[in-house]
């Protein structure tokens, strides 16, 4: 089961480097975005209002999908070193992910059966 572990630790680690890469591509795009605004708000006023909307949104979904992708890769580099914590983390985070419909559902099923077979609880302690 130490394997099962060790795989189920690379997936949450793959998973969250996605959720950290979908994070700096929003903060990215929304900002290159602002940036082209701001150049066109010289000819159209108008445009002006959109700047700071484009920045404070890239900042927000920046912040929301690193947040949500950070707890993934701490349990990944847990579940692969079997740190005894990483276990409860795991958990939790394979309960939550099966409402992420489709690929996070498979993750956390996968999860609980790794996590709650005999064998790894004696593989923690």
């Amino acid at each position: 089961m130490k394997q099962h572990v060790s795989i189920l630790g690379v997936l949450y680690i793959a998973f969250g480097v996605l959720g950290m890469v979908t994070a700096v591509a929003m903060l990215v795009l929304l900002g290159g975005a602002a940036g082209i605004v701001s150049m066109v708000s010289e000819q159209e006023p108008d445009a002006a209002v959109a700047v700071p909307i484009l920045g404070i949104l890239a900042v927000a979904l920046f912040s929301i999908i690193a947040v949500l992708s950070l707890p993934g890769l701490v349990v990944g580099i847990g579940l692969v070193k079997l740190k005894s914590w990483a276990r409860i983390g795991g958990l939790i985070l394979s309960a939550l992910n099966l409402l992420n419909f489709p690929f996070g559902t498979a993750l956390g099923i996968y999860g609980l059966w790794v996590l709650l077979n005999k064998e790894t609880e004696a593989a923690f302690t």
